[in-house]
């Protein structure tokens, strides 16, 4: 399988979101399908659960396909997978999990994102960690760009690492302007890529994107 999973800090740090913008970037060269096997906190309408973050993620992939393919596991409560599965009484287990990430055809590009942070529990004693160890694809580690921002990006790698899992990229998300100089900073502590994300900046993005991919 050909991919990367996106993981995060934690929770609300724009996840899916950059993701949405790596699809973007590889979509040109590769045929990109998107993957989010959980997802929490789905909107109730007429037709049932609607996954907010895979009908993102879908549309920005050029052949979007069908949503329950994207997202195969959907639930309405505000909490972890673990929890938000076990109180529609549903249990998913690792091989469901992964499962639900393949792509429909071998020669797809397939970003799959996680849901929460990399050590947050996805389904009955089931970590993102223990998830992406199992898919063996490289990482893309997602942190809000903050006060802050350094101790949590490097709390994520060393977490990846002692899963044995590849850190590809951590990306710092600025989602408010500032100066706060965290990538250079980071920089000094990590050999992983270090590249922030801003809107005014996508180009610049996606071409560190398409850049990174291609030399793997």
């Amino acid at each position: 399988m050909k991919g990367l999973f996106i993981s995060g800090s934690g929770t609300d740090v724009g996840k899916t979101t950059v993701a949405s913008h790596i699809i973007k970037a590889l979509r040109g060269k590769y045929n990109v399908v998107a993957r989010k096997p959980v997802e929490s906190a789905c909107l109730r309408g007429a037709d049932g659960l609607l996954a907010q973050d895979a009908l993102r993620l879908n549309a920005a992939c050029a052949n979007p396909e069908a949503i329950d393919v994207v997202c195969r596991f959907k639930f309405e409560a505000c909490a972890s997978g673990e929890k938000a599965s076990k109180q529609q009484g549903e249990v998913i287990s690792l091989q469901d999990l992964l499962q639900s990430a393949q792509p429909t055809d071998d020669d797809d590009f397939v970003v799959i994102e996680g849901a929460g942070g990399i050590y947050s529990p996805i389904a009955k004693q089931i970590l993102n960690s223990d998830f992406a160890a199992s898919l063996g694809l490289p990482l893309v580690i997602v942190v809000a760009d903050e006060l802050g921002a350094i101790n949590q990006s490097l709390l994520a790698i060393g977490a990846a690492k002692k899963c044995g899992i590849a850190t590809a990229l951590l990306v710092l998300n600025q989602i408010k302007p500032n100066n706060l100089g965290n990538a250079e900073a980071l920089r000094a502590y990590t050999d992983v890529e270090v590249v922030v994300f801003n809107t005014d900046k996508l180009a610049e993005f996606e071409a560190t994107i398409v850049a990174l991919i291609q030399q793997r």
